[in-house]
């Protein structure tokens, strides 16, 4: 009897495993119908989200072009927010995990958009903190990115601010310890090709650093006109405003820009040469080749 006992408790207990496992696990059937797990699909574009700031604007120019004597001057108006330079192409999300990319996916979002949608809030961030309601971008770099600026918010303003390519040269080889020349016009050349590309293919608004030393009020009048608001005085006496503190890799921070007075630019050394490709696009821009100011 007691044989028999234990003979059912076993058999029960078997029927009860294989139960259990039926309620854990999907029968075969199921598990043959269900789909696979989809694979990170590779080529998706996502739409593009809404945005916080719908019009943003952004100053393209090189490096040692003025473009930090411009973000003081738009910051000291009382509705601009020019800040440091923000450098948002350096600033990335991660999809760290492989089915990450699928999650997003799902929310209409890839990479790129979610950079973008970063992006965004940081600039709104911004712009909400200072209480003001346009928006300045200046970061050098940005004009090696245009496109993907002019993708992400289709609505944006341009600033194209040149400056003698041989001025940057110049100035670029007195601040670098171990100034290599070709190195410094491969550089400027990367710059100057992209303003050109900016400056041919966007609804842009051109100045120079040259004609901004020497007349401030008229190209900030022009700037001004160009976004929409009107020009105010106070834009030329920034010394009197705050603007953060200057330091290296956020702008220019020189004993000139910390002066809080506009001082002419330096010209380019007359007798200088340029490459043929740099001396070409001088001359598009409506400089001689070497030295002399733009005419106009």
């Amino acid at each position: 009897m007691r044989d028999q006992r234990m003979s059912a408790i076993g058999r029960g207990l078997k029927r009860r495993g294989r139960l259990m496992a039926q309620a854990v696990s999907p029968p075969r059937r199921v598990l043959d119908a269900m789909p696979s797990p989809r694979p990170a699909e590779h080529g998706y574009v996502a739409p593009r989200a809404p945005r916080l700031v719908e019009s943003p604007v952004f100053v393209l120019s090189s490096v040692r072009s003025g473009s930090t004597l411009l973000r003081v001057l738009l910051n000291s108006h009382s509705r601009v927010r020019a800040p440091h330079e923000m450098h948002l192409r350096t600033v990335h999300v991660q999809l760290s995990r492989e089915f990450t990319g699928d999650a997003m996916r799902e929310l209409e979002l890839d990479k790129e958009e979610l950079e973008h949608v970063l992006w965004d809030r940081v600039l709104h961030l911004e712009l909400t903190r200072s209480g003001k309601d346009v928006i300045v971008d200046k970061t050098p770099p940005n004009a090696l990115i245009w496109p993907r600026l002019h993708r992400c918010w289709p609505g944006a303003r341009f600033i194209v601010l040149l400056r003698h390519p041989a001025a940057v040269i110049e100035s670029l080889t007195a601040r670098r310890a171990d100034p290599k020349s070709d190195e410094i016009h491969a550089e400027v050349l990367n710059y100057c090709e992209k303003l050109e590309e900016a400056r041919t293919s966007l609804d842009a608004h051109v100045i120079t650093y040259e004609r901004l030393t020497a007349d401030p009020e008229e190209v900030t009048r022009g700037v001004c006109a160009y976004l929409g608001i009107p020009w105010e005085s106070r834009m030329l006496d920034y010394g009197s405003h705050d603007h953060g503190t200057f330091r290296p890799q956020l702008g220019d921070w020189s004993s000139e820009i910390k002066s809080g007075r506009i001082q002419a630019a330096r010209q380019a050394d007359p007798a200088a040469e340029l490459p043929p490709r740099l001396a070409e696009l001088a001359r598009a821009w409506g400089y001689p080749a070497v030295g002399a100011p733009p005419r106009g």
